[in-house]
């Protein structure tokens, strides 16, 4: 199983880690309206029992369909990074990106499914269960969203003028997220909108065409941003290290990403360069 095999929007790989994604979200869905259960982790972040629930989807699904390829998945314990090493190939998993707004009660979360190949994501899908809608990608095959039962369409969609948008993280904006905005609206010669928002819906709206940029200065993880970058890329953006313009890696030793900007390609050349130490 490579990340060529299969077509574009409607079968193949992307389709089929929709397909897993969509699954995973509408379990979420059924168990928060069963009522939910909440307790905090070991570094204080929520965890619920839909989380969990999504993550039994997401684990049982790839194992069928993908036997030999393993998976690191945010509730579940990765294994050691010596073994992790020697994989070229793996997936990463976070069965409930925004579980804080998600267990009280928005719309602003998803369900995050991205195959890895030697440090680069080449497939993924990011479900959106509120929404009814599903973000896929495949390496050289194009960015899709799927919504309302209809055929996929491809990302980025043509849109009419709109502000240049800056999506922020809802929570944890940051100071560092005013400045960036403050001096993008100097150097273009217009205004700036700032907007918060949860989960990776944000890197999800630039593929789209519906924003431009997404700083992140706060800590994240790789599952957070795997699948959404797949996606991205496959749209014309790219995410970069905020200061660094390399792009992130992947299966590192801690799995943590560093300070980030997410951006169509257009919004990353717009940027002034970074501040000196």
């Amino acid at each position: 199983m490579g990340a060529g095999t299969g077509g574009a929007a409607g079968d193949g790989l992307a389709a089929r880690l929709a397909s897993i994604a969509r699954e995973a979200g509408e379990r979420a869905l059924a168990v928060r309206g069963a009522g939910l259960a909440t307790r905090a982790k070991g570094d204080g972040s929520p965890v619920t029992d839909a989380d969990l629930a999504s993550e039994a989807v997401v684990l049982r699904r790839l194992a069928r369909a993908f036997p030999s390829v393993p998976v690191v998945s945010e509730e579940s314990p990765p294994a050691p990074f010596a073994e992790r090493r020697g994989w070229g190939r793996l997936f990463l998993v976070d069965p409930l990106d925004g579980t804080r707004g998600f267990a009280g009660g928005g719309g602003e979360f998803t369900v995050n499914v991205a195959l890895v190949e030697d440090g680069v994501p080449v497939a993924g899908a990011v479900a959106c269960p509120a929404e009814g809608a599903v973000f896929h990608a495949q390496r050289g095959r194009g960015a899709w969203l799927s919504a309302g039962g209809g055929p996929p369409v491809r990302l980025p969609r043509r849109a009419g003028p709109r502000p240049w948008r800056i999506l922020a993280s809802r929570s944890a904006p940051g100071e560092a997220v005013g400045r960036l905005a403050e001096e993008l609206g100097r150097r273009l010669g217009r205004a700036v909108e700032t907007a918060p928002m949860g989960s990776a819906l944000k890197i999800c709206r630039i593929a789209e065409g519906a924003a431009d940029l997404h700083p992140r200065p706060g800590p994240t993880m790789e599952w957070d941003t795997a699948a959404p970058e797949a996606v991205l890329a496959e749209a014309g953006g790219r995410v970069v290290g905020w200061g660094d313009p390399r792009p992130l890696a992947y299966n590192t030793r801690d799995l943590a990403n560093p300070p980030f900007l997410a951006g169509s390609e257009a919004a990353l050349l717009s940027l002034p360069p970074p501040a000196p130490p």
